[in-house]
């Protein structure tokens, strides 16, 4: 690809020299250790470290051009374009869909936000696809899964360059649809920028990740990005339960379909609702009808994790008996209400609950299996969201005979203070 085709996403093409115009561009990073001919490094500042540090290392390696914020002062860089940016992550979004020639037109893409339910609603939307017959692809907190091949999930959305290359992948794979968990921090940052949505669902919104966002507001805010900037005509899955979601309704122009417990909503599940160690099993009404469920997945918040794949099963036209079907075959996510056995004579459930909301209803839907006892162990993560910390334990005591806390990732912070 050509330097001039990548830097007219930016609006920088009429600012260089017919000569670098015609630069013959291989590749593009953030990281300058990758940046060697023929490359375009973009600098992006970090928590920790600011990638701009690494401008001359990139240069010295023979990258073609770098991309840096206006601000930034990079010395000189004999034989190195630069472009400036206001912004280097929404600059790498624009170049990254550019540069793999925008994969989401390709593959369908399914978004699911929101704080809790995220994984859970992926894996069911995966089997639901794979149950009519498509291939899928998936994006999110566990792994990053095309085909039969499987990525370590270092983030829950990963930058927006390596979105655009696992998508490019995905295509060239010939997978029909990607499901992809999409978090308020890669919302905020633009790392979805570039990405053309087929369906997304909103799940909820609890307090979380707010020594990123700060206020609810700014959190929801983010989220919410991920429906405004939905083109018409495509569809937007919401649940009506959190109040939130009545707001997320109010300003779209895109197909909506709620889901709920409520009455009003459009997929709800219809009484009575089967509950045992075994699973759950009810029937849930929809717009195109009523569908049997029955799935291994136990808790009430599974029947509105399995409402969100039903809602987005119908969002993208399949068949009653493929969204069935589809939630059957999904047994189990790793992590989520997981049940470990190895012939102990006691239960243990391993589940990824890291607020206040998830642990008491993980909590509350383990007594409702009537246990004689119930000892719970858990953490927090060091470095993130203190306000979490002691909500945390009080769930944990409402809900628990012992409890035992523990270091979890304690990452700089000293775990005994």
């Amino acid at each position: 690809m050509k330097l001039g085709a990548l830097a007219a996403v930016l609006g920088k093409s009429e600012q260089l020299s017919a000569v670098d115009r015609d630069r013959e561009i291989l590749s593009l990073t953030q990281d300058s250790r990758k940046a060697g001919s023929g490359a375009v490094f973009v600098a992006l500042r970090g928590y920790h470290v600011d990638g701009h540090r690494f401008v001359a290392q990139a240069a010295k390696q023979g990258a073609a051009a770098v991309v840096v914020e206006e601000s930034s002062d990079t010395g000189p860089l004999p034989g190195v374009v630069v472009i400036r940016a206001d912004d280097t992550r929404k600059a790498l979004a624009a170049l990254a869909a550019k540069f793999y020639d925008y994969p989401s037109n390709r593959v369908k893409l399914v978004g699911i936000t929101g704080t809790k339910g995220k994984t859970t609603t992926s894996y069911l939307v995966k089997s639901v696809i794979e149950a009519a017959g498509r291939s899928s692809g998936l994006i999110g907190t566990i792994e990053y899964r095309i085909g039969n091949r499987v990525y370590a999930a270092p983030n829950t959305t990963p930058e927006s360059l390596e979105v655009q290359a696992l998508l490019a992948e995905m295509a060239e794979q010939g997978v029909s649809y990607c499901v992809m968990e999409v978090s308020s921090h890669a919302l905020a940052l633009g790392r979805t920028d570039g990405c053309a949505f087929e369906a997304a669902a909103f799940t909820n919104l609890a307090p979380e990740h707010l020594d990123f966002h700060e206020t609810m507001d700014a959190y929801f805010n983010a989220k919410l990005l991920l429906f405004t900037g939905m083109t018409h005509g495509k569809a937007a899955v919401v649940n009506i339960d959190d109040p939130r979601g009545k707001e997320i309704i109010a300003g779209l122009t895109t197909r909506v379909i709620t889901y709920g417990f409520s009455e009003q909503a459009d997929v709800r599940p219809r009484a009575p609702i089967d509950q045992t160690m075994q699973g759950l099993s009810f029937t849930a009404a929809t717009p195109a009808g009523d569908i049997a469920i029955e799935s291994s997945l136990v808790g009430t918040y599974n029947v509105s994790n399995i409402l969100a794949a039903v809602g987005l099963g119908v969002a993208l036209g399949f068949s009653r008996d493929d969204i069935s079907r589809g939630i059957t075959a999904m047994a189990a996510v790793p992590g989520r209400m997981e049940r470990e056995d190895e012939g102990q004579p006691f239960g243990v459930v391993v589940d990824y609950a890291h607020t206040e909301g998830s642990l008491a209803a993980l909590l509350e839907a383990i007594r409702d299996m009537a246990p004689r006892r119930v000892i719970t162990l858990f953490g927090c993560g060091g470095e993130r969201d203190r306000t979490k910390r002691p909500k945390m334990g009080a769930a944990a005591l409402a809900n628990s005979d012992l409890v035992i806390v523990t270091s979890d990732n304690p990452r700089p912070e000293d775990p005994l203070a």
